[in-house]
């Protein structure tokens, strides 16, 4: 059974491995090792940063997903809200409902958090992804302008009470 868990400073070398695989497959640069593991600590540590883990089974010891989340303060509500920077699953994983489980967690865990909206940015040509997101209630607004390949999304949130 796949079990989501909220991140430690204690799992910064293993998040940074995740973050730096999600960037390969995609052809992005990404920070050294180190220095990335050094800075997920740290933003951990301030507490306006969260990453949660997926693990798909018991007998593996690494994480196979993440999500990265940065809470702020909203304008309009005295509450927070929710940007969800980064979710990745491993490519081989792909398929089984683990990226829907991993959101889903995200969702619960942002709204705990006392966040009542969640937004993100995903290419256009990320069809799983776009499939995902819409698929558990996200609006989706096109992006405008000379180059734009992105789409932003956006969902309110229930309380923590809800």
């Amino acid at each position: 059974m796949p079990r989501v868990r909220v991140a430690q400073a204690a799992d910064a070398e293993q998040i940074a491995r995740l973050l730096r695989a999600f960037n390969a497959e995609y052809d992005e640069p990404a920070p050294e090792q180190g220095w990335l593991a050094d800075r997920v600590a740290l933003l951990l540590g301030q507490g306006a940063t969260a990453v949660l883990l997926l693990e798909a089974s018991a007998d593996r010891d690494d994480a196979d997903g993440l999500t990265l989340t940065r809470f702020r303060p909203s304008l309009w509500d005295d509450a927070d809200e929710c940007y969800l920077a980064e979710l990745y699953v491993r490519p081989a994983l792909r398929g089984r409902g683990l990226g829907r489980i991993l959101l889903t967690a995200t969702m619960e865990h942002a709204s705990r958090r006392g966040a009542t909206y969640m937004d993100l940015t995903t290419t256009n040509a990320d069809t799983a992804a776009v499939a995902l997101y819409e698929s558990v209630g996200f609006d989706r607004h096109e992006r405008r302008g000379p180059g734009t390949d992105s789409y932003y999304f956006e969902i309110d949130l229930p309380g923590p009470d809800s």
